[in-house]
Protein backbone atom coordinates (compact mmCIF):
# COMPACT_ATOMS: atom_id res chain seq x y z
CA UNK A 1 0.00 0.00 0.00
CA UNK A 2 1.52 3.17 -1.02
CA UNK A 3 2.62 5.59 2.10
CA UNK A 4 0.39 8.39 1.10
CA UNK A 5 -2.62 6.04 1.59
CA UNK A 6 -1.65 4.93 4.48
CA UNK A 7 -0.88 8.16 6.29
CA UNK A 8 -5.10 9.55 4.81
CA UNK A 9 -6.30 6.44 5.76
CA UNK A 10 -4.62 6.94 9.38
CA UNK A 11 -5.63 10.65 9.62
CA UNK A 12 -9.67 9.54 8.71
CA UNK A 13 -9.48 6.71 11.20
CA UNK A 14 -8.69 9.34 13.81
CA UNK A 15 -10.73 12.27 12.78
CA UNK A 16 -13.55 9.35 13.23
CA UNK A 17 -12.31 8.58 16.68
CA UNK A 18 -12.28 12.50 17.55
CA UNK A 19 -15.38 13.32 16.24
CA UNK A 20 -17.13 10.45 18.03
CA UNK A 21 -15.45 11.71 21.37
CA UNK A 22 -16.73 14.99 20.52
CA UNK A 23 -20.34 14.16 20.09
CA UNK A 24 -20.17 12.18 23.55
CA UNK A 25 -18.45 14.87 25.35
CA UNK A 26 -21.25 17.42 24.16
CA UNK A 27 -24.29 14.70 25.28
CA UNK A 28 -22.67 14.25 28.52
CA UNK A 29 -23.05 18.39 29.24
CA UNK A 30 -26.31 18.39 27.61
CA UNK A 31 -27.84 15.33 29.84
CA UNK A 32 -26.23 17.23 32.68
CA UNK A 33 -27.97 20.33 32.27
CA UNK A 34 -31.54 18.23 31.79
CA UNK A 35 -30.90 16.28 34.83
CA UNK A 36 -30.37 19.23 36.52
CA UNK A 37 -32.93 21.36 35.38
CA UNK A 38 -35.53 17.72 35.88
CA UNK A 39 -34.38 17.76 39.23
CA UNK A 40 -35.27 21.11 39.85
CA UNK A 41 -38.26 21.11 38.84
CA UNK A 42 -39.66 17.59 39.97
CA UNK A 43 -42.35 17.65 42.71
CA UNK A 44 -44.06 14.72 44.54
CA UNK A 45 -47.04 16.87 45.48
CA UNK A 46 -47.67 17.85 41.70
CA UNK A 47 -47.75 13.96 41.43
CA UNK A 48 -50.00 13.63 43.52
CA UNK A 49 -51.99 16.23 42.95
CA UNK A 50 -52.42 14.49 39.18
CA UNK A 51 -53.23 11.35 41.29
CA UNK A 52 -56.61 12.88 42.51
CA UNK A 53 -57.44 14.65 39.47
CA UNK A 54 -60.42 13.46 37.09
CA UNK A 55 -58.81 15.12 33.83
CA UNK A 56 -56.49 13.39 33.48
CA UNK A 57 -56.41 11.63 29.59
CA UNK A 58 -57.33 7.67 29.75
CA UNK A 59 -54.26 5.55 28.78
CA UNK A 60 -54.43 1.94 26.85
CA UNK A 61 -51.66 -0.09 28.30
CA UNK A 62 -50.87 -2.31 25.10
CA UNK A 63 -49.05 -5.78 26.18
CA UNK A 64 -48.05 -8.29 23.14
CA UNK A 65 -47.56 -11.96 24.47
CA UNK A 66 -46.28 -14.80 22.70
CA UNK A 67 -46.05 -17.85 24.50
CA UNK A 68 -45.43 -16.22 28.52
CA UNK A 69 -47.73 -19.24 30.02
CA UNK A 70 -44.99 -19.16 32.87
CA UNK A 71 -45.53 -15.66 34.14
CA UNK A 72 -48.55 -14.17 32.65
CA UNK A 73 -50.63 -13.92 35.30
CA UNK A 74 -48.06 -12.24 37.60
CA UNK A 75 -47.41 -9.99 34.87
CA UNK A 76 -50.82 -8.68 34.21
CA UNK A 77 -51.94 -8.73 38.21
CA UNK A 78 -48.63 -6.03 38.50
CA UNK A 79 -49.90 -4.17 35.68
CA UNK A 80 -53.14 -4.04 37.43
CA UNK A 81 -51.62 -2.25 40.42
CA UNK A 82 -50.32 0.74 38.56
CA UNK A 83 -51.47 3.95 40.01
CA UNK A 84 -53.54 6.04 37.86
CA UNK A 85 -57.26 7.47 37.62
CA UNK A 86 -58.42 5.83 34.43
CA UNK A 87 -56.60 3.09 31.93
CA UNK A 88 -57.09 -0.43 30.75
CA UNK A 89 -55.34 -2.91 29.96
CA UNK A 90 -55.15 -4.99 26.29
CA UNK A 91 -53.05 -7.88 26.30
CA UNK A 92 -52.86 -8.99 22.80
CA UNK A 93 -52.23 -13.23 22.58
CA UNK A 94 -50.36 -13.14 19.64
CA UNK A 95 -50.88 -16.63 18.18
CA UNK A 96 -49.40 -18.42 21.29
CA UNK A 97 -48.51 -22.56 21.21
CA UNK A 98 -48.52 -22.95 24.96
CA UNK A 99 -51.28 -22.48 27.45
CA UNK A 100 -50.57 -18.24 27.88
CA UNK A 101 -54.44 -17.73 26.79
CA UNK A 102 -56.47 -20.47 28.94
CA UNK A 103 -53.82 -18.88 31.79
CA UNK A 104 -55.82 -15.86 31.75
CA UNK A 105 -59.28 -17.16 30.98
CA UNK A 106 -58.89 -19.20 33.73
CA UNK A 107 -56.97 -16.77 36.28
CA UNK A 108 -59.31 -13.14 35.39
CA UNK A 109 -62.88 -15.02 34.51
CA UNK A 110 -62.28 -14.01 31.05
CA UNK A 111 -65.86 -14.39 28.69
CA UNK A 112 -65.95 -13.64 24.95
CA UNK A 113 -66.84 -9.56 24.20
CA UNK A 114 -69.26 -9.11 21.24
CA UNK A 115 -68.17 -5.68 21.15
CA UNK A 116 -67.63 -4.47 17.34
CA UNK A 117 -63.99 -2.80 16.82
CA UNK A 118 -62.71 -0.80 13.85
CA UNK A 119 -59.77 -1.59 11.95
CA UNK A 120 -58.15 1.33 11.52
CA UNK A 121 -55.01 -0.42 10.55
CA UNK A 122 -54.43 -4.03 8.64
CA UNK A 123 -53.54 -6.76 11.08
CA UNK A 124 -53.98 -10.56 10.79
CA UNK A 125 -56.97 -12.09 11.71
CA UNK A 126 -58.36 -11.75 15.62
CA UNK A 127 -59.61 -14.69 17.14
CA UNK A 128 -61.70 -13.57 19.94
CA UNK A 129 -61.81 -10.49 22.17
CA UNK A 130 -62.60 -11.41 25.82
CA UNK A 131 -63.42 -8.91 28.72
CA UNK A 132 -63.50 -9.91 32.49
CA UNK A 133 -66.59 -10.59 34.27
CA UNK A 134 -65.05 -9.76 37.90
CA UNK A 135 -65.51 -6.32 38.78
CA UNK A 136 -62.06 -6.33 40.04
CA UNK A 137 -60.50 -6.88 36.69
CA UNK A 138 -63.33 -5.00 34.73
CA UNK A 139 -60.08 -2.67 33.10
CA UNK A 140 -59.10 -5.54 31.28
CA UNK A 141 -59.25 -7.09 27.66
CA UNK A 142 -57.66 -9.92 26.22
CA UNK A 143 -57.39 -10.34 22.53
CA UNK A 144 -56.55 -13.88 21.19
CA UNK A 145 -55.15 -13.55 17.48
CA UNK A 146 -53.24 -15.22 14.54
CA UNK A 147 -49.42 -14.98 15.12
CA UNK A 148 -48.11 -11.62 13.35
CA UNK A 149 -45.01 -10.91 15.24
CA UNK A 150 -45.01 -7.90 17.83
CA UNK A 151 -45.78 -5.04 15.49
CA UNK A 152 -48.74 -6.84 14.22
CA UNK A 153 -49.72 -7.44 17.28
CA UNK A 154 -49.13 -3.68 18.73
CA UNK A 155 -51.28 -2.45 15.67
CA UNK A 156 -54.16 -4.90 16.77
CA UNK A 157 -54.13 -3.50 20.59
CA UNK A 158 -54.52 -0.24 18.96
CA UNK A 159 -57.41 -1.03 16.60
CA UNK A 160 -59.32 -2.75 19.89
CA UNK A 161 -57.86 0.03 22.33
CA UNK A 162 -60.73 2.45 23.93
CA UNK A 163 -59.13 5.15 25.28
CA UNK A 164 -56.85 8.26 22.37
CA UNK A 165 -53.48 7.51 24.23
CA UNK A 166 -51.98 4.24 23.76
CA UNK A 167 -49.33 2.95 26.22
CA UNK A 168 -47.00 -0.02 24.97
CA UNK A 169 -44.89 -2.16 26.77
CA UNK A 170 -43.16 -5.40 26.92
CA UNK A 171 -45.68 -7.87 28.97
CA UNK A 172 -42.67 -8.98 31.37
CA UNK A 173 -41.49 -5.81 32.01
CA UNK A 174 -42.39 -4.42 35.33
CA UNK A 175 -43.59 -0.89 36.29
CA UNK A 176 -43.04 1.87 38.71
CA UNK A 177 -46.15 2.09 40.22
CA UNK A 178 -46.23 6.22 39.57
CA UNK A 179 -44.67 5.38 35.85
CA UNK A 180 -47.98 6.94 34.04
CA UNK A 181 -48.55 9.84 36.47
CA UNK A 182 -44.71 10.29 35.25
CA UNK A 183 -45.14 9.51 31.47
CA UNK A 184 -48.28 11.60 30.85
CA UNK A 185 -47.11 14.36 32.07
CA UNK A 186 -44.97 16.02 28.80
CA UNK A 187 -48.75 15.54 27.39
CA UNK A 188 -50.21 18.12 29.85
CA UNK A 189 -50.40 21.60 29.11
CA UNK A 190 -48.05 21.87 26.35
CA UNK A 191 -47.99 24.27 23.79
CA UNK A 192 -47.16 22.18 21.04
CA UNK A 193 -48.96 18.65 20.37
CA UNK A 194 -47.50 15.82 21.69
CA UNK A 195 -46.54 12.72 19.75
CA UNK A 196 -45.01 10.53 22.37
CA UNK A 197 -43.22 10.16 25.28
CA UNK A 198 -40.58 7.85 26.88
CA UNK A 199 -39.01 7.01 29.72
CA UNK A 200 -35.50 5.58 31.59
CA UNK A 201 -35.19 1.71 31.46
CA UNK A 202 -33.43 -0.04 34.15
CA UNK A 203 -32.51 -3.31 34.01
CA UNK A 204 -34.34 -6.04 36.61
CA UNK A 205 -32.05 -8.66 36.42
CA UNK A 206 -31.37 -10.23 40.12
CA UNK A 207 -34.10 -7.90 41.61
CA UNK A 208 -35.72 -8.96 44.53
CA UNK A 209 -39.37 -8.82 42.77
CA UNK A 210 -42.54 -9.74 44.63
CA UNK A 211 -46.16 -9.52 43.11
CA UNK A 212 -45.05 -7.98 40.08
CA UNK A 213 -43.07 -4.90 42.34
CA UNK A 214 -39.37 -4.47 43.20
CA UNK A 215 -39.29 -5.17 46.43
CA UNK A 216 -34.91 -4.50 46.65
CA UNK A 217 -32.62 -3.45 43.26
CA UNK A 218 -29.52 -5.73 43.24
CA UNK A 219 -27.01 -5.98 41.03
CA UNK A 220 -26.75 -8.69 38.53
CA UNK A 221 -24.42 -11.48 39.63
CA UNK A 222 -23.44 -11.60 35.57
CA UNK A 223 -20.61 -9.76 34.00
CA UNK A 224 -22.19 -9.50 31.02
CA UNK A 225 -25.29 -8.13 32.24
CA UNK A 226 -23.41 -5.69 34.79
CA UNK A 227 -21.81 -4.73 31.26
CA UNK A 228 -25.40 -3.99 30.22
CA UNK A 229 -26.11 -1.44 32.70
CA UNK A 230 -23.38 0.60 32.33
CA UNK A 231 -24.82 0.34 28.43
CA UNK A 232 -28.26 2.12 30.43
CA UNK A 233 -26.99 4.36 32.09
CA UNK A 234 -25.06 6.16 28.63
CA UNK A 235 -28.09 5.09 26.48
CA UNK A 236 -30.37 7.06 28.86
CA UNK A 237 -28.66 9.16 31.31
CA UNK A 238 -26.07 10.87 28.60
CA UNK A 239 -27.79 10.15 25.07
CA UNK A 240 -31.72 10.59 25.09
CA UNK A 241 -31.75 13.18 28.12
CA UNK A 242 -29.36 15.12 25.66
CA UNK A 243 -31.66 14.57 22.41
CA UNK A 244 -34.17 15.12 24.48
CA UNK A 245 -32.97 18.59 25.53
CA UNK A 246 -32.50 19.28 21.64
CA UNK A 247 -35.89 17.71 20.57
CA UNK A 248 -34.22 15.14 18.33
CA UNK A 249 -35.03 12.07 19.70
CA UNK A 250 -35.00 9.43 16.97
CA UNK A 251 -35.71 6.38 19.41
CA UNK A 252 -38.39 5.54 22.32
CA UNK A 253 -38.09 2.27 24.09
CA UNK A 254 -39.85 -0.19 22.91
CA UNK A 255 -40.02 -2.01 26.24
CA UNK A 256 -42.24 1.44 27.69
CA UNK A 257 -43.57 4.01 25.17
CA UNK A 258 -46.67 6.36 25.19
CA UNK A 259 -47.86 7.75 22.26
CA UNK A 260 -50.82 9.95 20.65
CA UNK A 261 -52.89 7.21 19.39
CA UNK A 262 -54.81 9.79 16.10
CA UNK A 263 -51.36 10.42 15.23
CA UNK A 264 -50.22 6.69 15.30
CA UNK A 265 -52.82 6.05 12.91
CA UNK A 266 -52.81 8.32 10.72
CA UNK A 267 -48.52 7.49 10.32
CA UNK A 268 -49.57 4.01 9.74
CA UNK A 269 -49.06 2.21 12.86
CA UNK A 270 -46.13 -0.08 13.16
CA UNK A 271 -44.20 -1.29 9.94
CA UNK A 272 -44.66 -5.33 10.16
CA UNK A 273 -41.79 -5.55 7.82
CA UNK A 274 -38.78 -4.08 10.21
CA UNK A 275 -37.20 -5.45 13.00
CA UNK A 276 -36.66 -2.08 14.08
CA UNK A 277 -40.42 -1.47 14.35
CA UNK A 278 -40.35 1.34 17.76
CA UNK A 279 -37.92 3.15 16.13
CA UNK A 280 -39.14 3.29 12.53
CA UNK A 281 -42.60 4.31 13.60
CA UNK A 282 -41.39 7.47 16.24
CA UNK A 283 -39.29 8.47 12.82
CA UNK A 284 -41.97 8.61 10.70
CA UNK A 285 -44.41 10.26 12.76
CA UNK A 286 -42.11 13.12 13.48
CA UNK A 287 -41.66 12.96 9.70
CA UNK A 288 -45.45 13.48 8.92
CA UNK A 289 -45.72 16.01 11.31
CA UNK A 290 -43.03 18.21 9.41
CA UNK A 291 -44.93 17.06 6.58
CA UNK A 292 -48.19 18.66 7.23
CA UNK A 293 -46.24 21.89 9.13
CA UNK A 294 -47.93 21.11 12.83
CA UNK A 295 -45.81 22.25 15.43
CA UNK A 296 -45.42 19.10 17.79
CA UNK A 297 -42.48 17.63 20.57
CA UNK A 298 -41.59 14.23 21.45
CA UNK A 299 -41.42 13.82 25.78
CA UNK A 300 -38.89 12.59 27.85
CA UNK A 301 -38.75 11.79 31.51
CA UNK A 302 -35.68 11.29 32.60
CA UNK A 303 -37.24 8.88 35.30
CA UNK A 304 -36.70 5.27 36.10
CA UNK A 305 -40.06 4.14 34.94
CA UNK A 306 -39.69 0.55 34.06
CA UNK A 307 -37.71 -2.26 34.83
CA UNK A 308 -36.70 -5.28 32.37
CA UNK A 309 -34.83 -8.26 32.02
CA UNK A 310 -32.14 -8.52 29.52
CA UNK A 311 -30.28 -11.05 28.17
CA UNK A 312 -27.70 -12.93 30.21
CA UNK A 313 -26.14 -15.35 27.61
CA UNK A 314 -23.44 -14.67 24.90
CA UNK A 315 -25.89 -16.48 22.56
CA UNK A 316 -29.02 -14.45 23.88
CA UNK A 317 -26.88 -11.14 23.68
CA UNK A 318 -25.87 -11.72 20.29
CA UNK A 319 -29.17 -12.05 18.46
CA UNK A 320 -30.46 -9.02 20.33
CA UNK A 321 -27.59 -7.01 19.04
CA UNK A 322 -27.43 -8.38 15.66
CA UNK A 323 -31.16 -7.40 15.32
CA UNK A 324 -31.05 -3.64 16.66
CA UNK A 325 -28.52 -3.50 13.79
CA UNK A 326 -30.62 -4.34 11.40
CA UNK A 327 -33.83 -2.21 12.95
CA UNK A 328 -30.98 1.27 12.76
CA UNK A 329 -30.46 0.39 9.28
CA UNK A 330 -33.25 -0.46 8.14
CA UNK A 331 -35.00 2.63 9.66
CA UNK A 332 -32.29 5.01 8.07
CA UNK A 333 -32.83 3.49 4.74
CA UNK A 334 -36.61 3.77 4.85
CA UNK A 335 -36.25 7.29 5.77
CA UNK A 336 -32.79 8.40 4.17
CA UNK A 337 -34.29 11.69 2.37
CA UNK A 338 -34.20 13.18 6.06
CA UNK A 339 -30.34 12.79 6.10
CA UNK A 340 -28.71 16.01 5.97
CA UNK A 341 -32.05 17.29 5.13
CA UNK A 342 -32.31 21.30 6.87
CA UNK A 343 -36.37 20.74 5.84
CA UNK A 344 -36.09 18.45 9.16
CA UNK A 345 -34.05 21.29 11.19
CA UNK A 346 -32.81 19.06 14.39
CA UNK A 347 -33.79 15.63 13.04
CA UNK A 348 -32.34 16.17 9.65
CA UNK A 349 -29.36 18.33 10.38
CA UNK A 350 -28.24 16.48 13.73
CA UNK A 351 -30.15 13.16 14.17
CA UNK A 352 -30.15 11.34 11.52
CA UNK A 353 -26.24 11.94 10.92
CA UNK A 354 -25.75 10.72 14.23
CA UNK A 355 -27.49 7.48 13.64
CA UNK A 356 -25.88 6.64 11.19
CA UNK A 357 -22.46 7.78 11.09
CA UNK A 358 -21.58 7.43 14.90
CA UNK A 359 -24.27 4.29 15.45
CA UNK A 360 -24.85 2.37 12.31
CA UNK A 361 -21.29 3.00 10.73
CA UNK A 362 -19.50 2.90 13.94
CA UNK A 363 -18.99 -0.92 14.50
CA UNK A 364 -17.73 -0.88 10.42
CA UNK A 365 -15.46 1.71 10.68
CA UNK A 366 -13.82 0.27 14.21
CA UNK A 367 -13.49 -3.31 12.31
CA UNK A 368 -12.42 -1.86 9.10
CA UNK A 369 -9.74 0.26 11.44
CA UNK A 370 -8.81 -2.73 13.38
CA UNK A 371 -8.34 -4.78 10.02
CA UNK A 372 -6.39 -1.76 9.07
CA UNK A 373 -4.03 -1.87 11.80
CA UNK A 374 -3.07 -5.33 10.99
CA UNK A 375 -2.24 -5.18 7.72
CA UNK A 376 0.22 -2.23 9.11
CA UNK A 377 1.59 -4.94 11.56
CA UNK A 378 1.63 -7.21 9.25
CA UNK A 379 4.07 -5.10 6.79
CA UNK A 380 5.99 -3.34 9.69
CA UNK A 381 4.30 0.04 9.05
CA UNK A 382 3.78 0.30 12.80
CA UNK A 383 4.97 3.28 15.31
CA UNK A 384 4.54 1.21 18.03
CA UNK A 385 5.13 4.36 20.92
CA UNK A 386 2.06 6.20 19.11
CA UNK A 387 0.19 3.37 18.74
CA UNK A 388 0.45 2.01 21.93
CA UNK A 389 -0.48 5.60 23.09
CA UNK A 390 -3.12 5.97 21.31
CA UNK A 391 -4.77 2.91 22.04
CA UNK A 392 -4.65 3.60 25.71
CA UNK A 393 -5.61 7.35 25.50
CA UNK A 394 -8.73 5.66 23.49
CA UNK A 395 -9.39 2.65 26.17
CA UNK A 396 -9.43 5.28 29.07
CA UNK A 397 -11.65 7.84 27.29
CA UNK A 398 -14.11 4.68 26.89
CA UNK A 399 -13.86 4.45 30.89
CA UNK A 400 -13.74 7.60 31.59
CA UNK A 401 -17.25 7.48 30.06
CA UNK A 402 -18.94 4.76 31.88
CA UNK A 403 -17.47 6.11 34.60
CA UNK A 404 -19.08 9.65 33.90
CA UNK A 405 -22.67 7.90 33.89
CA UNK A 406 -22.29 6.20 36.86
CA UNK A 407 -21.96 9.50 38.44
CA UNK A 408 -24.71 11.06 36.63
CA UNK A 409 -26.63 7.85 38.38
CA UNK A 410 -25.36 8.87 41.97
CA UNK A 411 -26.29 12.42 41.06
CA UNK A 412 -29.93 11.55 40.04
CA UNK A 413 -31.58 8.31 40.83
CA UNK A 414 -29.30 6.57 43.33
CA UNK A 415 -30.94 3.21 42.21
CA UNK A 416 -27.31 1.30 43.34
CA UNK A 417 -27.18 2.41 46.69
CA UNK A 418 -24.59 0.08 48.54
CA UNK A 419 -21.16 1.05 47.84
CA UNK A 420 -20.15 -2.65 46.70
CA UNK A 421 -22.25 -2.37 43.73
CA UNK A 422 -21.36 0.95 42.97
CA UNK A 423 -17.50 -0.50 43.23
CA UNK A 424 -18.27 -3.65 40.78
CA UNK A 425 -19.75 -1.67 38.25
CA UNK A 426 -16.17 0.90 38.50
CA UNK A 427 -14.79 -2.71 38.05
CA UNK A 428 -16.95 -3.23 34.93
CA UNK A 429 -15.92 -0.47 33.30
CA UNK A 430 -11.94 -1.28 33.52
CA UNK A 431 -13.54 -4.84 31.70
CA UNK A 432 -15.88 -3.72 29.66
CA UNK A 433 -13.88 -2.06 26.61
CA UNK A 434 -11.99 -5.13 26.68
CA UNK A 435 -14.48 -8.56 27.00
CA UNK A 436 -18.02 -7.05 25.73
CA UNK A 437 -17.33 -4.16 23.56
CA UNK A 438 -15.55 -6.49 20.96
CA UNK A 439 -18.44 -8.76 20.93
CA UNK A 440 -21.25 -6.32 20.64
CA UNK A 441 -19.12 -5.02 17.51
CA UNK A 442 -19.02 -8.38 15.97
CA UNK A 443 -22.39 -8.84 16.69
CA UNK A 444 -23.10 -5.46 14.95
CA UNK A 445 -21.11 -6.47 11.61
CA UNK A 446 -22.69 -9.96 11.69
CA UNK A 447 -26.43 -7.93 11.63
CA UNK A 448 -25.16 -5.83 8.77
CA UNK A 449 -24.33 -8.81 7.12
CA UNK A 450 -27.45 -10.65 7.53
CA UNK A 451 -29.26 -7.46 6.45
CA UNK A 452 -27.68 -7.08 3.20
CA UNK A 453 -28.08 -11.45 2.43
CA UNK A 454 -31.73 -11.03 3.40
CA UNK A 455 -32.31 -12.19 7.02
CA UNK A 456 -35.34 -10.69 8.40
CA UNK A 457 -36.45 -12.72 11.40
CA UNK A 458 -36.25 -11.53 14.94
CA UNK A 459 -34.35 -14.60 15.99
CA UNK A 460 -35.20 -16.49 19.59
CA UNK A 461 -35.20 -14.38 22.61
CA UNK A 462 -35.76 -16.94 25.47
CA UNK A 463 -35.30 -15.44 28.93
CA UNK A 464 -34.41 -16.92 32.29
CA UNK A 465 -37.16 -14.67 33.81
CA UNK A 466 -37.63 -12.09 36.19
CA UNK A 467 -37.03 -13.42 39.89
CA UNK A 468 -35.79 -16.98 38.62
CA UNK A 469 -32.33 -17.63 40.11
CA UNK A 470 -31.53 -20.67 37.58
CA UNK A 471 -28.28 -20.00 36.73
CA UNK A 472 -26.90 -18.87 33.65
CA UNK A 473 -23.86 -19.11 31.61
CA UNK A 474 -21.44 -16.11 32.41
Amino acid sequence: MNIDVIEILSWLFLTYGILVSSSYLFSAIYSFLEIKDYKRKYNLKDELSLLQSSNLPSISILAPAYNEEANIVANVRSLLTVDYPSYEIVIINDGSKDGTLQQLIDYFDLVVDDSIYYNFLPTKNIKKVYKSTHRSFKSLKVIDKENGGKADALNTGINVSSHNIVCCIDVDCILEHDALLKLIKPFLNNTKKVIASGGVIRIANSCTIEDGRIIEVKLPDTFIARAQILEYFRAFLMGRMAWSRIDGLLLISGAFGMFDKQTVIEAGGYNTKTVGEDMELLVRMRRMMRAKKIPYTVGFVPDPLCWTEVPQSWNILYRQRNRWTRGTAETLWLHKRMLFNPRYKVLGILSTPYWFFFEWLAPIIEFLGLLFFAYLMLMGEIDWLFAISFFFVAYLFAVLFSVTSLFFEEYSFQQYKKPKYMFKLLMTAFAEPIYYHPFVMWAAIRGNIDLFTGKKSWGEMSRVGLGNKAAVKK
